[in-house]
């Protein structure tokens, strides 16, 4: 009778210490709604083809003027519905338009099975009729993408870049067609940045960290630059160690994971992740 009655007790017992887990709540991520940059989005072009940069800038003057660069945001950012890209077979043979880019970087390009789906990759799509040619699209890591335009490899990047001198050795930018900035991403139950009102006083906090603390960001973006510091930018950088990924997804979710207590990424993006993520917790 006293083994049947052990027995129960650490079945009840298990069973409290699963119900418990089970009730405890999955940590989830949160943007901080502050800007800590003003930065300007355009395409890359090689610098051997002045007539794709003449046409492509009349291009972005038109969709902005016509209405459908706004129809194309609010897709991504309203109620629309977007609509899916497809790559042709890159061939010398044909009169095409080659794009480089870096599908993980969520409103602007991302994969949805087979296609491309995105801002930029709906523009792309457009220009390419625009021009006459065919779209190939050829997707790689972020820090290849205005190197490989400026290898004579692709003929125009579209990637959400930011301009900045050191691309322009690769490319010549285009018009902006998009203002962006850089936000702060924490998990939800961290409260340290909830007085902050402005910039200064989310980065008086950054400031106060050492390397011991470690803020993600994904390679070869401005938000790598601005944690790490660049003159050239007029980013000063902080003394946090910084961690980059591929993309801003795997970063989000070593936040999660408690592998590092920051992410800095673009704001749009930074929106996309943290609800997608969220939504699987």
């Amino acid at each position: 009778m006293k083994k049947i009655l052990v027995l129960c007790l650490t079945f009840v017992m298990a069973m409290s210490v699963l119900a418990g887990c089970g009730s405890k709540e999955a940590v989830t991520a949160k943007v901080i709604d502050i800007e800590l940059t003003n930065e300007d989005y355009a395409f890359g072009v090689d610098k051997t083809q002045p007539e794709l940069l003449e046409k492509t800038n009349a291009f972005i003057a038109e969709i902005k003027a016509n209405g459908t660069f706004e129809e194309i945001c609010n897709k991504y950012f309203g109620d629309g519905t977007p609509t899916a890209v497809t790559s042709a077979k890159e061939d010398p043979s044909k009169d095409q338009l080659v794009v480089a880019t870096n599908a993980a970087f969520e409103p602007f390009e991302f994969m949805q099975g087979d296609n491309y789906v995105g801002i930029d990759m709906e523009i792309a799509a457009l220009l390419a009729e625009y021009l006459g040619k065919e779209l190939v699209i050829q997707n790689m890591d972020f820090d290849a993408v205005c190197l490989a335009v400026g290898q004579q490899k692709c003929d125009i990047a579209m990637a959400g870049l930011t301009i900045n001198e050191e691309r322009e050795e690769f490319v010549t930018f285009t018009d902006s067609y998009y203002s962006a900035s850089q936000k702060l991403i924490v998990t939800s139950d961290n409260t340290e940045f909830d007085a902050c009102t402005d910039a200064a006083a989310v980065e008086a906090i950054l400031n106060g960290k050492d390397d011991k603390v470690k803020v993600g960001v994904q390679t070869g973006t401005t938000g790598q630059l601005y944690c790490e510091g660049d003159a050239d930018w007029g980013f000063t950088g902080y003394g946090m160690s910084t961690i980059g990924y591929k993309n801003g997804s795997l970063a989000v979710q070593d936040l999660l994971n408690g592998n590092i207590q920051y992410v800095i990424i673009d704001s749009a993006p930074a929106a996309c992740i943290t609800e997608a993520i969220n939504e699987l917790q």
